[in-house]
């Protein structure tokens, strides 16, 4: 038995002396609605208090070094946010940056042309991402058990790559990592790109509605459906550039050379994991935004830039990761059990 509602006529269920000015429209509830609300404001916060304790903080100079330093992990967090949406996790991004990276550098260092290793770290990076997302769909294994597995495989290779030295590239790729277009770091601009063409993808494709569907319910989208899209997010997240290949590319010309324990692998991938969960992206599935992973990556920066600014231990800069992850995550179950159903 179902019943049927009839619209509300508008303005019978309005008070009659509900206010209309200011004070309406910045009443708590409406600043409750607001997207990414507690986020912004955790974030102007941080920003005003690092601005007030150090008076390089909001530079030109030293924002944009914030930026640049994130280009990497928005590449990734970008990807990372349409898989986690159609309810997928991927645990080995951070190492297959090291990997493309150490690739790439062990080419170049050996006297191969540029343009060659880069086509080969890009792909053997979505080679790699492929792989995962087969296994995961054809086999129904986990994607926490699946990834993380590769993720250990994989920090095994890098370091068989490097043989215990570090690979320079010297000046190869210099221009890419380190040079401006009319005073934006190329690093950042590619990021921008990739984090809106995402948003696109998951706001006006079939791909990008059906990642919504499966996160929220798998059984919603026809099955082949699911299992043609649900590898593609893997190595593609949702297209080519936007892959951890992509980001060792990113990497290695933003460092100019790859080391065994570099800044990629497990502590890169903790970094956008949780950059992607603090933007409201569920664990769940069903949800996402690319504007909060953009929020989330750009808090991350600052807190990091901050902690250094401030001449904290840089040991601090994984506790303020791990704790602020951990309040993003129960704030984010508490959210989805609020919310209607």
């Amino acid at each position: 038995m179902s019943v049927k509602t009839v619209p509300d006529t508008p303005g019978v269920c309005e008070p009659p002396d509900r206010p209309a000015g200011p004070a309406a429209r910045l009443s708590p509830g409406r600043l409750r609605s607001v997207p990414h609300v507690g986020l912004i404001t955790v974030l102007v916060l941080v920003v005003v208090f690092t601005a007030v304790q150090s008076d390089t903080f909001a530079t030109d100079r030293n924002i944009l070094n914030v930026l640049g330093q994130i280009s990497v992990n928005a590449v990734l967090a970008a990807g990372l946010t349409l898989l986690m949406t159609a309810g997928g996790m991927d645990f080995s991004m951070g190492s297959n940056v090291a990997v493309t990276a150490a690739v790439a550098a062990k080419l170049i260092a050996g006297g191969h042309p540029t343009p060659l290793a880069v086509v080969v770290a890009l792909l053997l990076g979505t080679a790699l991402g492929l792989v995962n997302g087969l296994v995961v769909t054809f086999t129904d294994v986990a994607p926490f058990v699946v990834t993380l597995a590769t993720a250990t495989l994989l920090d095994g290779v890098a370091l068989l790559v490097h043989d215990g030295n570090t690979l320079s590239v010297g000046r190869h790729m210099f221009a890419f990592g380190n040079e401006k277009v009319l005073g934006v770091p190329w690093l950042l601009v590619v990021a921008v790109l990739i984090l809106l063409a995402t948003a696109l993808v998951m706001r006006f494709t079939v791909f990008g509605r059906d990642a919504f569907a499966i996160g929220g319910n798998e059984h919603v989208v026809p099955a082949q459906r699911h299992r043609r899209h649900r590898p593609q997010a893997h190595p593609l997240r949702p297209h080519g550039p936007a892959s951890p290949a992509f980001g060792g590319v990113m990497l290695l010309a933003r460092l100019g050379s790859s080391s065994p324990g570099s800044t990629a692998g497990l502590s890169l991938q903790l970094a956008v994991v949780a950059a992607v969960v603090i933007g409201g992206t569920s664990l769940a599935g069903g949800h996402g935004t690319v504007a909060g992973t953009a929020l989330g990556l750009v808090l991350l920066g600052v807190v990091a830039n901050a902690l250094n600014l401030l001449d904290f231990s840089s040991n601090y800069q994984s506790v303020s990761v791990g704790a602020v992850l951990l309040v993003a995550a129960v704030a984010n179950e508490m959210h989805k059990a609020r919310a209607p159903h």
